[in-house]
C-alpha cells in the first residue's frame, strides 16, 4: 500500500501530514507566507484536503504552531534535565546551548515561533512560558536576577544564530555566562601597610 493510499486511509494521518508540511513551511517561509495551496503541495494532498481538516488558514497556521511549540517544549524539558543532572553551571549551559545550535531546523524553528509571538498574543503566552522555564531552573542556584540575564543572553545567542554563518564559540558562551551568572568580587580590603604607604 502507497503512503498516498494509506493516508487517504487514516484521516489522522492525513491531517498529521498535513500540519507537518505547514510546520515546514512555516520554518522556511514564515507565517505571512503560509498558504493552503503551498501546504498541499508539500502534504502531496488535494488542495480541498487542507481545507477539510481546517476551515481557515489561521486554523492550520495555529495547528503548525502548536507542533513546533511542542518540540520546543520537549527540546527545553530535555535541557532542563541535562542541565540540574550535570550542574547549573557556566559551563553546563554553554554546554547545551552550543549543542542546540547545531541543530539548523531546532534553531530555526526557534526563531519562526518567536516572530510569530511578536504579533500573536497566543503564540507570546508559549515563548514566555519557555523563558520562565529557563530562568526557572536557573534561579534556584544563581539567584532570579542573574538568571533571568542569562535567559536574555541565551535569546541573543539564538538569534545571533539567525543571522551569521557560524554560531558563537562555546568558550565565548561559557565566559559571558560565567560572567552574567557569577557575583563580582568585591575587593579585597587594603591593608595598614599598604593603607600607610599610599598615605
Amino acid at each position: 500500500m502507497s503512503e498516498g493510499t494509506r493516508r487517504r486511509r487514516d484521516p489522522e494521518a492525513r491531517r498529521l501530514a498535513i500540519v507537518t508540511a505547514a510546520a515546514e513551511l512555516i520554518i522556511e517561509v514564515g507565517v505571512d507566507a503560509l498558504t493552503h495551496r503551498k501546504v498541499a503541495a508539500r502534504a502531496d494532498v488535494p488542495l480541498g484536503a487542507t481545507t477539510q481538516y481546517f476551515a481557515t488558514l489561521d486554523d492550520l497556521r495555529d495547528a503548525a504552531l502548536g507542533a513546533l511549540a511542542a518540540e520546543i517544549q520537549t527540546r527545553i524539558d530535555e535541557t532542563r534535565r541535562a542541565v540540574i543532572a550535570g550542574g547549573v553551571t557556566p559551563e553546563g549551559i554553554a554546554r547545551l546551548v552550543r549543542q542546540g545550535l547545531d541543530d539548523a531546523r531546532a534553531v530555526h524553528a526557534d526563531r519562526a515561533v518567536v516572530t510569530a509571538a511578536v504579533h500573536d498574543p497566543r503564540v507570546r503566552a508559549f515563548a514566555r512560558q519557555w523563558s520562565d522555564e529557563v530562568v526557572g531552573f536557573m534561579a534556584p542556584v544563581h539567584g532570579l536576577d542573574r538568571a533571568r540575564a542569562a535567559a536574555v543572553f541565551i535569546d541573543g545567542v539564538l538569534w545571533h544564530a539567525q543571522i551569521h554563518d557560524e554560531p558563537l564559540d562555546e568558550e565565548l558562551i561559557r565566559d559571558a555566562l560565567a560572567g552574567i551568572l557569577t557575583p563580582a568580587q568585591a575587593p579585597a580590603p587594603a591593608s595598614a601597610s599598604t593603607a600607610a604607604a599610599s598615605a
